[in-house]
């Protein structure tokens, strides 16, 4: 009988220090305990959010290797409806490397010339030598035409248009007209004369011409038009040897009877250049 009342004991003393544990105030905790805590708990929250990050990786890498792959398709790629003949080839027609291609240049354009731009330097003392030049040769002219002038009025015989109105030789030779011409031998040479007074060398030709009714320009060039051209070998006195700027009267055995240069006088002497030809007039 008497252990059920130690029972009822020792149970009403276990509930009343449950009670009492339930009933006292909870310890205020400290910040280190809160620390550990938070260092407890998220171990587990980084790892759910590396595994949804690593997730949303793999799906992000996915759409953009379709998206590079659709873009590196070749541009040779076939189209939908590329076997027709528009194409010229079908789908089942493998794609070849394009050979080497060739240009063709013509010779011309190979052998065209090249220049170069150039220029040439002036000195002082050739620009004085040029002007002192052209300053003789300009007071050589007025000196030929004071000649020619003073010559003109010492002659008072008939002039080459007196001769065409009333030729004195009316019957045509060359044998004639060669003599005519030696009767003026040491006539002085007077740029731009056609009188006895003084030749020139187509003046000279000019007024034995016209002696036999022949009218000529005061040019060899001229002259030389006038006339046939010949061989030498058919050349004989009274044919004109005509050369660049310079005329005269063939005298025979490669001989020319002209009026030559100036301070010369009208003279038979050999012909001294191969750059001439002959001509005839009268036919």
């Amino acid at each position: 009988m008497a252990r059920f009342p130690r029972r009822r004991q020792t149970r009403s003393i276990a509930r009343g220090a449950v009670s009492r544990a339930v009933a006292a105030p909870k310890a205020p905790t400290t910040r280190s305990e809160d620390l550990a805590t938070t260092v407890r708990s998220a171990p587990l929250a980084s790892t759910r959010r590396l595994r949804r990050g690593g997730l949303a990786n793999v799906v992000v890498m996915t759409v953009a290797a379709g998206i590079v792959g659709t873009l590196a398709i070749p541009a040779y790629a076939f189209a939908p409806g590329s076997e027709g003949p528009q194409f010229g080839t079908s789908a089942e027609t493998a794609l070849t490397k394009a050979q080497a291609q060739s240009v063709e240049v013509t010779d011309d354009v190979i052998a065209a010339p090249l220049t170069k731009d150039s220029y040439a330097a002036v000195t002082g003392e050739e620009i004085q030598a040029a002007a002192e030049a052209a300053a003789a040769a300009e007071a050589a002219r007025q000196a030929a035409e004071a000649q020619m002038a003073s010559y003109a009025a010492s002659y008072s015989g008939p002039s080459v248009s007196d001769f065409l109105a009333s030729p004195p030789y009316p019957n045509f030779d060359l044998a004639s007209v060669y003599n005519v011409a030696t009767q003026y031998i040491g006539v002085p040479y007077v740029y731009g004369g056609a009188t006895p007074a003084g030749f020139d060398c187509s003046g000279f030709v000019m007024y034995v011409y016209a002696q036999f009714g022949i009218s000529m320009p005061h040019s060899s060039t001229g002259q030389g038009a006038m006339g046939t051209r010949i061989s030498e070998a058919d050349a004989v006195p009274g044919d004109l040897v005509i050369m660049d700027g310079h005329d005269g009267f063939y005298a025979g055995n490669g001989m020319i009877l002209h009026a030559p240069y100036e301070g010369a006088s009208v003279r038979i002497q050999p012909i001294w250049t191969s750059d001439y030809y002959i001509v005839r007039i009268g036919i």
